[in-house]
This record gives structure tokens, C-alpha cells and sequence, in this order.
């Protein structure tokens, strides 16, 4: 008898098409059949989407109770009235850190971007994980719930929230004053608007993020580190123009695109989608630009 396949075959139009159901162009139900055209089956889509989809129980790089770092969870005030988010720092300190603020993809404070918070904070910083959804009640456990929630916010009170957090940064006891911010998907993109809005802003990490409109370009005072992954079409297609934009306005910045890698690329709770070799190339060259802009 012919053994099952341990892993079903996933093709680049099935990850194309999981991209439009994540990013609210594609309902479940019209997901579901697409995969299931693609795959041939129902039975078959039915295994290959959790594959597709991020896998929250996936261990953890850095466990939440490592004694290496310390997190809890916080509140803060914020432009929407009060922020939700996650701290962590080095539990060996020692003087002034750069701080780094962790935005979480279009799923919101996730364990999977807590435990992005503490690989920073191992790395000799500060790191805040704000919770975006907070004034809508703050990410729920189920993820595609948090996904719909992100429809319902209000685009000037989450930058308005993210200028907050950079000043709440600003004035941590165990910081220098410094303030970064890294994001991812959906984060990526709230980095790059950061960028616009908050003149504290030392430098900014957008990993596949979408890009702003060409309007107050000018204002960005941050150095930018632009990650893209080379299939990542829909996102792509803006870095010509924003690269142009960036190059008018006199602005720092640095793009890379990891051929072969997908939108997503870093999580590596998502079996399909994670590059671990541009995930760990990315990962470097983010720390140590961040350890030059926050020195």
C-alpha cells in the first residue's frame, strides 16, 4: 500500500491566494474553494491550510519565562486613551539601552511577536510590542478574528497611538532616549507611516510593509531598513516609487529583496511561508543596523 505523503505538495498560487484571504480582498469561504481547485481536493485544502496559516503553538526561539529577559505585560497613555503592550529587557543590563518597538503583523500581540520582542530584547535593547487593537479591547485569542478587527480602526488614532508609544519609549528609565521601531506585513507598513509622523523616530525596520504616499516624505528624519521577499508581488510593486520618493526627500535608507522568499517570510510559525535562510540574513543585518542607530 502506497504511504500517504508526510507533507502535502503547497504551490506558490496557493500561497498567492492565502495572501488575498489575509489581507481582507478574500473570504474564508471563497479561500477555501480557490485551495481547494488548486489542490485538487477538499480533503487536500483542508491539510494544507493550516500549513499555510501561522501555527501559534509553535515553539517559541526565546521562551517567555527564559531568565535571560524579563517581560511583562503594560499599559500605557496613548493618543486612543490607553495602550496595551508587552515589555521586555535584557535581565543583565547594564546602563542605557537603545529601545525598539516590536508593531505585530495584521493578527495583532500574538505570542508569535511576543517572542519577536524578547529575540530584540537578547539583543541588548529595551523592546515594547504595543497591542494596535487595544481600542477595540486588544487582540483576541482567535487570530482571524484579530484579522477582521484591523478593517475597524481608525488610521489617524493608530498613528496617533504609535507617536505615543515612540514618546513612552523616549522616556524609559533604562533607555538612552533612542527610539527604533520594527515591523512586519501589516506592522511594516505602520513603521513606515511612524516614520512620517514622529520626528523622535531614530530608525525604522519595515519588513515587507506597505509603502506611504509620496505627501510629507520630507518629514521622515529616521534611517530606514526596507526588507522585501522577492515573490511578494502585491508589495513589490510599490518600491520602485517609494525608493524614488525616499531619494527626493534626502531620506537614509536601504532596501532589500530576498529572492525566492514570500511575503511573510520571516514568521517562522508559518510552515509554507518561512525563509529561515532570508529570515536569519534579514534578522542580522536588522540588529546590526539597529545597534548602529540606537548606539
Amino acid at each position: 500500500m502506497r504511504k500517504p505523503d508526510a507533507k502535502p505538495a503547497i504551490t506558490q498560487a496557493m500561497i498567492d491566494a492565502y495572501d488575498q484571504y489575509t489581507h481582507l480582498t478574500l473570504d474564508r469561504r471563497r479561500f477555501m474553494e480557490q485551495l481547494t481547485r488548486l489542490a485538487g481536493s477538499g480533503a487536500a485544502a483542508a491539510a494544507i491550510a493550516p500549513l499555510l496559516a501561522a501555527n501559534s503553538a509553535q515553539a517559541a526561539v526565546v521562551a517567555d519565562n527564559d531568565p535571560r529577559v524579563k517581560g511583562e505585560d503594560i499599559s500605557y497613555p496613548a493618543g486612543s486613551g490607553e495602550m496595551k503592550g508587552y515589555l521586555v529587557k535584557p535581565a543583565d543590563k547594564a546602563g542605557k539601552l537603545g529601545t525598539v518597538i516590536v508593531v505585530h503583523e495584521n493578527r495583532g500581540l500574538n505570542p508569535h511577536i511576543r517572542d519577536v520582542a524578547r529575540r530584540v530584547a537578547l539583543e541588548g535593547f529595551v523592546a515594547l510590542a504595543p497591542d494596535f487593537l487595544s481600542p477595540l479591547g486588544g487582540t483576541p485569542t482567535d487570530e482571524d478574528k484579530a484579522r477582521d478587527m484591523f478593517a475597524k480602526l481608525d488610521p489617524a488614532q493608530t498613528i496617533a497611538d504609535g507617536v505615543a508609544t515612540v514618546a513612552f519609549l523616549k522616556s524609559d528609565k533604562d533607555g538612552n532616549g533612542k527610539v527604533g521601531a520594527i515591523g512586519f506585513c501589516w506592522g511594516g507598513g505602520t513603521v513606515n507611516m511612524l516614520a512620517i509622523n514622529a520626528p523622535d523616530l531614530s530608525a525604522g525596520v519595515a519588513y515587507y510593509g506597505m509603502q506611504p504616499k509620496a505627501a510629507d516624505m520630507s518629514k521622515i528624519k529616521a534611517a530606514l531598513l526596507l526588507h522585501y521577499g522577492g515573490l511578494d508581488e502585491r508589495i513589490n510593486a510599490g518600491i520602485d516609487a517609494f525608493k524614488k520618493e525616499l531619494d527626493a526627500a534626502h531620506v537614509e535608507y536601504t532596501v532589500y529583496v530576498y529572492e525566492g522568499a514570500n511575503h511573510a517570510f520571516n514568521n517562522d510559525t508559518s510552515a509554507a511561508r518561512y525563509d529561515k535562510k532570508a529570515a536569519d540574513l534579514a534578522w542580522g543585518r536588522t540588529i546590526a543596523f539597529l545597534k548602529q542607530k540606537l548606539a
